[in-house]
């Protein structure tokens, strides 16, 4: 192995435990003429994969782009526990129905980064659901309650008298006896995962398997810049979704949160940036953009990019639709110093009453010149005003619906 080779594989990398240990099971398969089999687990919670699960799987890529083979994981029987990584209550196990829904969106989605030819999709259920009682009991004998509740999120709750589902001990025991089975050389997570990915050693261990090497990436933080990326906190951008949406919500988070996603999503321009930005070389927003079009490229493919980065530009920067969702509307008479949003989004058909009108300012779904309004008076002198003197602004509602109010004259008294 490659010191270059090396050190792309550790290139963002929070942990790697044991220290060195990488290195070494490298140089082992190596000699032994076969690739590492490197391991990522992944509950289907949520049918969507999101950024976050995209900073793992992009360093499942590095190791296949280097030859080795990536296991990756769907826990359908884990999913029925629920992960307590993080959690300050007993997370609601699921349904085999929601389960098998959300699964069958998961192995598509990956494929959007991963090379299918050198991805083995594998499902826990697969042994989970066939281990023997006294399998399942030989298991549980392999830890104990006192390591258990050393990890953070358990011992947190004992001590504020939360309860702790006896199922919820189980999960770090399940997620290393997937990785008894698989005989992973290598598993990787997010950092929440740490202690799951440790107890996974000592299993493997306990079961005469060569224990695993630990690899723990950052957590990317969601769009609200505080707590980390989830499908079910509503802070995320999906792997899945359009590229404009991709675009539009890079574009939506603050300056501070785009440096740290450049740290965690492209660190290998994370100081160059930072730098040219202090030199005063790049406007952040241009540097949001460059993010925004790479990572929906990621997805949707450079095209895909680049038209993201036109539209959102035509819609938000110099203010334009495409001309087929637009219309124009004219009026003659002197502007009023306020307008009232419901009756103005009714009159001219954009809503269907002045009740779905409210709801939707109340939602956040009404833009006028590209900012969300979320009062129903409209202060006109708000407005821009063009090279011919009149007030002019562009009204949108969600996502297809549009029209430019334009006005002669001054604003009216």
């Amino acid at each position: 192995m490659t010191t270059a080779a090396l050190d792309r594989l550790l290139r963002g990398a929070v942990d790697v435990i044991p220290e060195g240990a990488l290195e070494a099971r490298l140089d082992l398969a190596a000699r032994e003429g076969r690739p590492l089999r490197v391991k990522l687990g992944a509950d289907p919670s949520a049918p969507d994969l999101h950024l976050g699960h995209g900073v793992v799987l992009a360093k499942l890529r590095d190791f296949q782009d280097l030859g080795h083979q990536v296991v990756f994981l769907i826990g359908d029987f884990t999913a029925r526990i629920g992960d307590p990584s993080g959690r300050s209550e007993t997370r609601k196990p699921l349904s085999p129905e929601e389960v098998r829904r959300n699964a069958e969106t998961y192995s598509d989605q990956v494929f959007r980064i991963l090379d299918r030819a050198r991805t083995e999709v594998r499902f826990n259920s697969e042994w989970m659901d066939s281990l023997a009682a006294d399998a399942f009991v030989r298991l549980c004998g392999q830890y104990t309650v006192a390591r258990l509740l050393e990890r953070d999120d358990f011992s947190n709750r004992f001590r504020q008298g939360h309860p702790i589902g006896l199922h919820e001990l189980l999960y770090p025991l399940v997620q290393g006896y997937d990785s008894v089975a698989l005989r992973a050389d290598v598993e990787l997570g997010g950092t929440d995962q740490r202690f799951n990915l440790l107890v996974g050693r000592e299993i493997q261990k306990a079961y005469g398997v060569p224990p695993q090497v630990v690899l723990t990436l950052p957590l990317l933080e969601g769009t609200d810049g505080v707590q980390k990326m989830s499908k079910s906190l509503g802070n995320f951008v999906g792997i899945a979704e359009t590229p404009d949406e991709i675009f539009g919500k890079i574009m939506s988070i603050s300056d501070e949160l785009m440096l740290r996603w450049y740290d965690v999503l492209e660190p290998d321009r994370a100081s160059d940036l930072r730098r040219a930005l202090s030199e005063s070389r790049i406007h952040p927003r241009d540097a949001k953009a460059d993010l925004a079009e790479r990572q929906t490229a990621r997805f949707h493919g450079a095209e895909a990019g680049v038209h993201a980065r036109r539209r959102f530009d035509e819609r938000f920067v110099r203010r334009e639709l495409p001309a087929e969702m637009v219309r124009v509307l004219e009026s003659a008479m002197a502007v009023p110093r306020e307008l009232s949003l419901p009756a103005l989004l009714t009159e001219n058909g954009l809503t269907r009453s002045n009740t779905e009108a409210r709801r939707l300012i109340g939602q956040g779904a009404v833009r006028i010149d590209g900012k969300v309004v979320t009062s129903e008076r409209y202060p006109t002198d708000a407005a821009t005003v063009g090279a011919d003197g009149r007030i002019s602004f562009l009204i949108e509602v969600g996502k297809r619906r549009a029209c430019r109010v334009r006005f002669a004259g001054s604003t009216g008294t």
